[in-house]
């Protein structure tokens, strides 16, 4: 996997990465280089966290199932018997499953919103809660860039009185001593690697039809996806995710700080049913809907809150991708826990050609199961 690793630095050219895989609980590989900060040359090193984008939903929406399985929360009850102000605008029937699956019609905020705003808890949970969904819930799915999180955080909030950050603190990564935080304890801030904006080279997209719907559906402005990436401005703009900030605050959709080896034993302890039982998994990790998404435009598929194509060629895996690149998942067959980030940004959507390259060579090695 060294190889493959060392190859991701030629083409199509890293900054600094990291990567990491878990079988059956041992780290067996942990590899990392190049820069923390292309400014600065500070190098990378095992102990670098970086922001992973959305590949935070993964462990946000294992927050949720852990309450679920200790029976505090039920998934299929309506979301305002936990928060009434929900109930309004025709929403009194939306699930914490409509939430978790991206069926819930709330995709976009419809009042511009700043990344200020964000930060605040109180502020978000209402604007969401008066808003009308933009489907009748349950009938179509949509990515949820950054609404999923707070929605399910709010969720979270209401039942354990704690935020989804603190639960994941407390619940999660504390007692397995994970690298892994949906929000930063500022005595990181300074490890943290700094984000480099993505190279976009159009040449090298053309025959990504995926990237061609997405970014054709993007420039309509008046489509779910531009809404989606539009506000609040400056998704695109790496700074916005570089400030110090943002990085203490809890987005629990989309800016978790994980090192790759905190990231791959998250998900190498799911494999192995160590932080939700396997009855938890097989309903988690299974398709709840799967097609044609109003909001990305391409066919996704997603169990509760976890991506299933995310490892595209590893079947049964579940984990999920962020924007950019950084991917990570679990194979629970075989007993794997996988992570790869960075702070190179690609124009890419989900699985690029580095992160699967390095899946390849692990399964490669990995050899039949």
């Amino acid at each position: 996997m060294g190889v493959a690793f060392a190859a991701n630095f030629v083409d199509p050219g890293e900054a600094g990465a990291a990567v990491s895989v878990v079988v059956d609980g041992q780290v067996v590989v942990d590899l990392w280089g190049g820069p923390a900060d292309v400014t600065t040359g500070r190098a990378w090193t095992g102990d670098t966290p970086v922001l992973v984008y959305s590949a935070t939903k993964g462990p946000a929406a294992t927050c949720a199932l852990l309450l679920w399985e200790r029976g505090l929360l039920d998934i299929d009850a309506p979301v305002a018997d936990v928060w009434p102000e929900f109930a309004a605008a025709g929403k009194d029937r939306v699930t914490t499953r409509h939430l978790l699956t991206h069926q819930a019609g709330l995709p976009v905020f419809d009042l511009p919103i700043t990344f200020a705003e964000g930060h605040d808890h109180d502020l978000v949970a209402a604007r969401l809660a008066a808003q009308a969904p933009r489907w009748e819930p349950g009938t179509a799915h949509g990515y949820h860039p950054l609404t999923f999180g707070w929605l399910v955080g709010e969720v979270v909030r209401r039942v354990s009185g704690r935020t989804l950050g603190t639960v994941l603190a407390d619940d999660v990564s504390g007692p397995l001593g994970l690298d892994l935080w949906i929000g930063l304890p500022p005595e990181r801030e300074p490890t943290v690697a700094r984000l480099v904006p993505a190279r976009f080279d159009l040449g090298g997209l053309a025959g990504d039809d995926a990237v061609l719907r997405f970014a054709e559906a993007l420039f309509d402005l008046g489509s779910l996806t531009f809404q989606a990436f539009s506000n609040p401005q400056g998704q695109f703009d790496v700074e916005s995710f570089n400030d110090p900030a943002l990085h203490q605050a809890e987005w629990p959709a989309a800016n978790g700080i994980a090192t790759a080896q905190g990231l791959a034993r998250f998900y190498g302890e799911l494999a192995c049913d160590r932080i939700l039982a396997a009855a938890t998994l097989d309903e988690a990790a299974r398709a709840h809907v799967s097609g044609p998404d109003r909001v990305l435009a391409l066919d996704t598929s997603f169990g509760l809150g976890f991506s299933l194509s995310t490892a595209a060629s590893v079947p049964g895996s579940f984990g999920h991708e962020g924007a950019g690149g950084s991917v990570a998942f679990a194979d629970r067959a075989r007993g794997v826990g996988f992570a790869y980030v960075m702070n190179q940004l690609t124009a890419s959507l989900g699985v690029d050609r580095r992160s699967e390259r390095l899946v390849e060579a692990l399964y490669s090695s990995l050899g039949p199961a």
